[in-house]
């Protein structure tokens, strides 16, 4: 399975993009694994500035906690791909932004990194609305590093067209 180009994710991006412009909400995205990839697939998209308002890419630890305020006691009990980071990275762009909509993403791309407990495809992806709970998914995608990443970004377009819906 080869990774998707943009080309492949504009279709995605096109629909979650009508969703919020529909709904009148605009977004925020928060990037470890898959370094922008879901900023650049969105504002692939033309018109993106409607809706799109910034993407934050925190790859590292302290970008976690200084760009969107991930607790360091948290990332120390769970590690950096747990749902609670997944959770707390989404709040920290909802407050830092002021936004209606966010998703994050947090995961193992590989090819290293993995362990038995959090393999390589391991992604967590959290999603909502301001004032909503969030939702909080785990996935486990097969296939080598840019594929991970292709498939987190197509899961992350999905679960935001539904948020927006929502």
């Amino acid at each position: 399975m080869a990774s998707r180009s943009r080309d492949e994710y504009l279709p995605l991006a096109v629909e979650a993009g009508q969703a919020l412009l529909a709904a009148g909400l605009r977004v925020v995205t928060a990037e470890s694994c898959t370094g922008g990839g879901l900023a650049a697939a969105l504002t692939d998209v033309p018109g993106s500035s409607q809706w799109f308002e910034r993407g934050y890419v925190t790859y590292s630890n302290a970008a976690k906690i200084q760009e969107l305020g991930v607790d360091r006691s948290v990332l120390e009990q769970h590690g950096a791909v747990s749902v609670e980071v997944a959770r707390q990275m989404a709040a920290g762009a909802l407050q830092a932004s002021g936004t209606d909509v966010v998703v994050a993403i947090t995961g193992v791309a590989g090819p290293d990194g993995g362990t038995l407990e959090k393999p390589v495809g391991l992604v967590y992806l959290a999603c909502g609305r301001r004032g909503r709970p969030l939702q909080v998914v785990r996935e486990l995608f097969a296939g080598e590093r840019a594929e991970v990443r292709s498939a987190a970004v197509a899961e992350a377009l999905r679960l935001l067209t539904r948020a927006a819906r929502d």
